[in-house]
């Protein structure tokens, strides 16, 4: 059987934590922030977790299963 390639497009968008979560960077930080509070801009920084429904198949796309 040849390797398994990783996805690039999803190594670009995904990164996976020591504890093998798979975090993603959050949308809406891209423009028209001058109405978006500094608040909510600050809280699109942090990383967050990627959606149950979606981890079978970014898995799969990362080379992980």
């Amino acid at each position: 059987m040849p390797k398994m390639k990783t996805h690039r497009g999803a190594a670009k968008r995904f990164k996976v934590t020591g504890n093998g979560k798979i975090m993603r960077s959050k949308a809406y930080r891209n423009h028209i922030l001058e109405k978006k509070s500094p608040k909510r801009k600050r809280s699109y920084r942090q990383d967050g977790e990627i959606a149950t429904s979606d981890k079978k198949v970014v898995a799969r796309q990362l080379g992980l299963r």
